[in-house]
């Protein structure tokens, strides 16, 4: 018997991510990946994470699985991960689109599988908490990021990458066990961290970070986190652009590719179900460098579900 998930209005096959097997039937898997091409396009000079989950496919040909001496072993082959493809999503109309990420994430998980999910811009990170919350009520997170995506709710454009957090606290997201990290650098209006505190979630931005120290944090996290079902959504532009120059919103003042990998491998331990990895923008991107080091966290990534199984 197959267990095959398969529906062709929720997934798009496409090549395997590191080579992984490129199917639907979740017989023996333990982890599965799904991109996410979609952004809203409204953003004011960068349009193109849509384009994203293409090319960190393409650049996972770099990326090889055996990561001594930290994680000398093969997380795919450990974890039977499978390349489910890309959701069928519409770039632009997060509506429809939303609903067929949330969909393609909860047939996953309502089956005992861990997805890891390349995106597409931060707002894909929505739909797919729906999904997982509907499978673990009591989900919580971990968002690495440059900025909080908890913005007030203006204008007409309810649905943004500066909304995320904002929509999913209003939809019930345990915010008082939801951590934000990295948070730094220029906003478009004030008062984006004293309203993301107003929402109940915990903010450490960069400046604290590094003031207290990544181990301090990383210790922080663990004592937040341990025990409990821990979503973690990492945005790329928490790097510097200096290392990963093709995201929507470079930030400069991140964190080097040493230590934001560092800062993953710290992180084993934790019950991880879901890992989100958004916002690669390739017409930005230069030789495809921020889509390879996309494809280095997916792996750590895959590693820390893998640990925490």
């Amino acid at each position: 018997m197959t267990d095959s998930i398969f529906d062709e209005a929720i997934y798009k096959p496409t090549g395997g991510f590191m080579n992984a097997p490129s199917h639907h039937d979740l017989t023996g898997c333990q982890l599965a990946i799904v991109g996410m091409p979609f952004d809203c396009g409204v953003h004011p000079t960068r349009i193109g994470s849509r384009q994203g989950p293409a090319a960190i496919r393409e650049q996972s040909g770099l990326v090889r699985p055996f990561q001594p001496p930290h994680a000398d072993f093969n997380p795919l082959e450990a974890l039977g991960v499978i390349d489910c493809g890309d959701a069928v999503c519409l770039p632009g109309r997060p509506e429809p689109s939303f609903e067929v990420m949330e969909e393609a994430i909860w047939r996953i998980a309502s089956r005992g599988v861990s997805t890891l999910t390349m995106g597409g811009d931060g707002s894909v990170t929505l739909p797919q908490l729906r999904g997982w919350r509907r499978v673990h009520p009591d989900l919580c997170v971990l968002h690495i990021d440059a900025h909080t995506d908890t913005y007030p709710v203006t204008g007409q454009e309810r649905i943004t990458t500066a909304t995320t957090f904002t929509l999913a606290a209003k939809e019930g997201l345990d915010t008082a066990n939801t951590l934000h990290i990295g948070a730094r650098g220029p906003t478009y209006m004030g008062g984006v961290f004293e309203f993301t505190r107003g929402l109940g979630y915990e903010l450490i931005p960069d400046a604290d970070m590094r003031r207290d120290g990544l181990d301090t944090t990383v210790r922080h996290i663990h004592e937040r986190l341990g025990g409990r079902k821990v979503y973690l959504c990492w945005d790329m532009d928490v790097f510097d652009p200096s290392c990963a120059p093709g995201v929507a919103t470079p930030t400069w003042g991140g964190l080097t590719a040493g230590e934001g990998l560092g800062l993953l491998q710290a992180l084993a331990g934790l019950d991880i179900v879901a890992v989100d990895v958004n916002t690669v923008s390739p017409p930005h991107d230069v030789g495809g460098m921020t889509a390879f080091l996309a494809g280095c966290v997916m792996l750590e990534g895959m590693t820390l579900v893998a640990r925490a199984r």
